[in-house]
Order: structure tokens, then sequence, then C-alpha cells
């Protein structure tokens, strides 16, 4: 392997450390900074060239990197990623105008249209070109009126007898008076084919970007990345600024935290930013230029978050910006006016106005799918707690704004990711999001254990009715781990990782079968059985439920039921309930023991009690810790270096 691209171990638990020579340091701009480029396809056929340019009317031949567009057409750059997100570039930035270049040939008009706080269109700029042969085109806009909310993009439009094909489309704004140097991270677990391919991705599209200094991939899997045929390749093609490290399993937070630790341990500055990204997204490579241009210009450092889409539904925004109930343990909450799960080309069903964020948001936190953070938040607030994965991005959101780096979401940079709702909630990872909400709802919220209390016995209860114990008895886990306080996080979660997954294994409704292959149940036994709708009076319902339960009664001895019918209130009906799998892959049988539910009642009661009562200890105990379990010298004692 030539030069420094890649480092390899013996084993894959083997640990490397990339080369010490490393640097990460500020430069001199070269002329304006790229903030985004005008693109009009996406990076696969299965994403729709309406989210990058929408024909109004006439005819047009769109592709990655330009637009033809034939006579009489209008073609307008008002979509998701043809947006420059001006009210967040107004809020964050001290930029007061930006310019958009391209370079035309033909007969035509270039127009900057402008949005605000309602969606209301106007044209900012304008210039009419004829005869034009490689012409480059320079439109300004002002960057004075989107303050709560608003975008600015480009519209092209020709009259019958013109032609006019458009390239090389750019939104440049005054430069830095230095780059901040960029790494990308990339945190991957036996996912080697979607790894490599977004390494492919970026080694095509944006390598030779100067504000990306380095790639880190940290495989912590036993299907390596490079073991691909074409990762020789692509280590040749990124050179010097790909570094491939084997190292455990340390979850996400393992392997994400290691692109931060290798940045701090090799930069001749503070002034350096780390991009994490998800192995399994597509990417659209754009959002490194978006992303680390932004914070570029921030007048303060901040937390630079991109969206999510949904793969399976790749015109479907996941949310515009979110936050987390911390007390009552509930991620994932879009903010205030924030679009979700959205059809980014379709229509709001109230307002009848296309599905656009103009308003601006402020985030609590971000997923990192694709998460930039500066390393000023690094120094001021710590690496990421050990937590393993689920939770990790929220609280390191929440403990960075505590500090006074807040998280901003940028429209505009989007990658797909696979869409949760298809993720059945009844896995072993559920043990991780469980656990690691309680603890940072110690470290960051009231912390009000009666009511914190109400609702882990709330789902207790819904669990045990829906016939799910291995689920009851994963949140059972893991609240008697966060009563166990930091030491708990010692091991960065490898023993509660497998701990979790032999008590769940007893638990035969935790496993998937095929509709056909479901063990003891005949396939043409099973029937669906449809749920009646959400009850007026719950309370009532769930005393009966309860009930029932106790007493051994149902009023269905075996039936399937969908999964979005799955209600606790439906399925304590069941004797035996085959549920479908929110994959859609399979099924799970869930069949009623009334022993197992009188014990897993009565351990969960016990320890939740022990939650409120000792709760308030531990939780005196992780703030404690927090300066030990997010330092440098911790993080390196788990890389083992």
């Amino acid at each position: 392997m030539p030069g420094k691209a890649a480092v390899t171990g013996e084993a894959p638990s083997a640990m490397v450390s990339t080369i010490d020579d490393t640097r990460f340091a500020e430069r001199t701009p070269q002329g304006r900074l790229t903030a985004q480029r005008g693109l009009y396809a996406g990076p696969a056929p299965i994403v729709s060239k309406d989210l990058y340019a929408e024909l109004e009317w006439g005819s047009a031949v769109r592709e990655r990197a330009g637009i033809a567009i034939e006579p009489a057409s209008k073609v307008s750059g008002n979509t998701y990623f043809g947006r420059f997100p001006a009210s967040y570039w107004q809020r964050w930035t001290d930029v007061t105008e930006v310019q958009v270049e391209a370079v035309v040939t033909g007969d035509g008009q270039l127009s900057v249209g402008a949005s605000d706080i309602e969606g209301d269109p106007r044209v900012v700029a304008a210039e009419v070109v004829a005869g034009a042969k490689q012409q480059k085109v320079t439109l300004t806009a002002k960057l004075d009126k989107f303050y709560d909310g608003g975008a600015l993009w480009l519209d092209l439009e020709t009259e019958g007898g013109q032609s006019l094909r458009v390239e090389k489309v750019r939104w440049t704004v005054e430069a830095p008076e230095k780059i901040r140097p960029t790494a990308v991270t990339i945190c991957t677990m036996n996912r080697a084919d979607d790894c490599l391919s977004n390494l492919q991705a970026l080694a095509a599209d944006v390598s030779s970007l100067e504000t990306l200094d380095a790639i880190y991939v940290a495989d912590q899997g036993t299907d390596l990345v490079e073991s691909r045929d074409g990762f020789e390749q692509v280590a040749k093609d990124l050179g010097d600024k790909l570094h491939y490290i084997k190292q455990p399993n340390l979850g996400g937070a393992g392997g994400f935290t290691r692109g931060l630790y290798e940045v701090a341990g090799h930069t001749e500055t503070e002034h350096a930013n780390v991009l994490f990204m998800d192995d399994d997204v597509l990417l659209e490579p754009d959002l490194v230029i978006r992303m680390t241009a932004f914070s570029n210009r921030t007048v303060n450092p901040v937390i630079v978050g991109g969206q999510m889409l949904n793969l399976l539904h790749p015109n479907q925004l996941h949310v515009g910006a979110e936050y987390a109930r911390l007390n009552t343990l509930e991620p994932g909450q879009p903010v205030q006016h924030s679009l979700s799960t959205a059809d980014l080309l379709g229509v709001d069903e109230e307002t009848l106005k296309p599905n656009r964020q103009e308003r601006r948001l402020d985030a609590g936190y971000n997923g990192w799918w694709s998460c930039l953070i500066p390393y000023e938040v690094v120094k001021a607030t710590g690496y990421p707690l050990p937590f393993f994965f689920q939770w990790d991005d929220a609280e390191y959101s929440y403990r960075a704004r505590a500090h006074g780096f807040p998280t901003v979401t940028l429209p505009g940079a989007g990658v797909w990711h696979a869409d949760f709702h298809w993720k059945d909630w009844d896995e072993w990872h559920r043990y991780f999001n469980l656990r690691n909400s309680i603890i940072t709802a110690a470290l960051h919220s009231p912390f009000n254990l009666n009511l914190l209390s109400r609702v882990l016995i709330a789902q207790l209860v819904r669990y045990l009715l829906g016939m799910q114990y291995g689920l009851s008895a994963t949140l059972i886990k893991a609240v008697e781990d966060f009563l166990e306080g930091p030491e708990v996080l010692r091991d960065g979660g490898v023993a509660a990782m497998k701990e979790i997954r032999r008590i769940r294994d007893e638990y035969p409704e935790t496993k998937r079968h095929k509709a056909t292959d479901v063990p003891g149940i005949a396939s043409n036994d099973i029937g669906i059985i449809n749920s009646a709708p959400r009850p007026s009076m719950q309370r009532l319902v769930l005393i009966k439920r309860i009930l029932d339960r106790v007493l051994g009664r149902s009023r269905h001895s075996l039936g399937a039921i969908p999964i979005d019918e799955a209600h606790w209130w439906h399925v304590a009906t069941f004797d035996t309930a085959v549920v479908t799998d929110a994959s859609q892959e399979g099924v799970r049988v869930r069949s009623y023991d009334r022993a197992k539910m009188f014990d897993l009642a009565r351990r969960g009661a016990k320890v939740i009690q022990r939650l409120r009562k000792e709760g308030a200890a531990v939780q005196e105990q992780y703030k404690r810790a927090m300066p030990e379990l997010t330092s440098r010298d911790n993080w390196k004692r788990l890389y083992e270096l």
C-alpha cells in the first residue's frame, strides 16, 4: 500500500494507530470558499432528480454536474438539495452575501429566487445571457432578510427558440482568514461493502476538497473492509488522507470517538473539525462541502448536524430538527414547526404548500449519521461517554450545550439512512437505549424520580400485556445496571452486550421466524385478527386487561397481528399472537406465560422501587465520574493503546 494510505494489524482485534507524523493545521484559503455545489442529479439512480432541480415546464436533461434546457422551459432549484439555507447562514455566520457562479452556454435567463418564513417567493437577482459560450455568470444575493426563515435557489428559464446549458454551479462565500482542517470518521462493523461504497464516493467526488484533510475508518468487525477487492484502489485514490484502523468492537461510541481521539492527538490547531458519518448510509458527498464550509464561517464553534432522509423512501425527510425529553426518556422529538417523515416532493395536507423547511429551527441534538464536531467542543466538553451505542449523540450535544456549544441541524446537508420505523423495538439494543437514556437523564435533566418511575412502570405494564417477556427482562436489566453506577461503563459496554443477548435468548418471542415456518403452529391456522380502535377510556381498558391476564382469561387462542396493530390492548386478548416483525421479513410468536408474567412484574416493581429510593445517590456517582469517563486517558485505556 503506497504512502500512509492504510495501516493494518495482525488480526481483527489488533489495535493499530495512525502514522505519528500526521498533523492537522489551518491553511490560508485560495480564493472564495465553496459553500455548496449546484447539482442536478443524485448519487444513485434510486434518488429522484426532483430533489435537486424541478422541471416546472418544458424539457431538460438533468445530469450530476450540469443541465441542458430545451426551448420554452423552466427549471427551478427550489428543492431540498437545490436550496441554499440562507436563514442559517444569516443567523450563525458573519457572511453578508453569497454568490452563485455558473458556466453557461446558449441563451436564456438565470435568476436567484428567495423565500421567507411563509415560503413566499421573490427574485433577488437575475441575468439574461445571449450567445454565451462557456461564459462564467455570477449572481450575488445578500443574506439580510432571512433571520427567522427562508432560503435562496437558482432558477433557469428559456423562451421559444432558446436553449441553455448550465454547469459547474457553485455557491460561494468570502473565505475566512484560515481554513479549518476536517477529518471524516466512519465507524463500521461487518458492513464492509457499504463502507467501501462510501469511501469510493468520497474518493470520486470530494477527495480534493481543501477542507478535507483525513478520512478515518474505525473497523470493529470480523468481515473487514480491507478484505474487499476495491479497497486497494480506493486506498490509492485517497492516498495519505485515508487512515484505516482495526480495533475491538466498542460500538458506535467507540468507533466515532476514535476519530476525535486521533485528531486531538495529531493537531497543531484547536480549530479543527471531525465529521462523523455512518457506514451504511447512501452518501450525498456534497454534504461534506456544505457542513465544513458552514463550520468554517460560524462566528462561534457549533456542532453542525446533517439531516437524515429515509433510504427505503428516498423522498422522505426523517426530521428537520429534533430534541429529547430527557426525564421521560423520549428521544427523536421533532422541534416545533419541524417537518417529520415528510415527502419532500409533496405538499402539506393543511396548507397545501410544498414541504419545504422555511422556518429556521434550533435543534436539541443531532444523530451521528452525519455530525460535525469542532475540536474546541472536545477541549471544553471532553470525549463522548463510553455508552457503546444509543443516546451517545444526544448526551454529547446536551453536555456541549451546557458548555456553550449549541447544535445546528443544517437543511440540505442530507444522507439516506435506513428508515427507523422498519427496525423492531424488541431487540437487544433496547437495553442500551434504556440504560443510556436513564444515565443521560441523570446527567442533564431534573431527574424527577417519581416521574421516571411512572414512565418505566407504564412501559413494563405494556410489555407484559403484550407478552413481550424478553423486552420486559431487557428493561429490568437496564435499570439494574444503571443502579450499579459508573462502573457499568468501565469496559465500554462489551460485557453488557454479551449479557443482554444471553438474557434475551431465553425468551422465545425475541426470535424471528418465517411466516410459513413457525415452530409448533401450522401456517394455515394463522389468520389475521384485526385490532379495535384505540380505546377512548384507556385506563378502564388497562385495568380490565390486567385482570384478564391475572385470571388467565383471553378472547382469542391464536391469531396473526400486523405490526401496526400490535397494541397492548389488542395483543393482551390472545393466548398466542403471531406478530409481524417491524422489518416485514418475518414474524414473532408471543405466547401467554402466567408464571413469567408474575415473575417479571415482581422483579420490575422491585427494581423500579430501588430506582426511586437510590436514584439520587447514583446520579451523584455518575456526575462525579463524568470527567474520568470522558477523558482521553479513559479512551486510551479502552483502545488498549
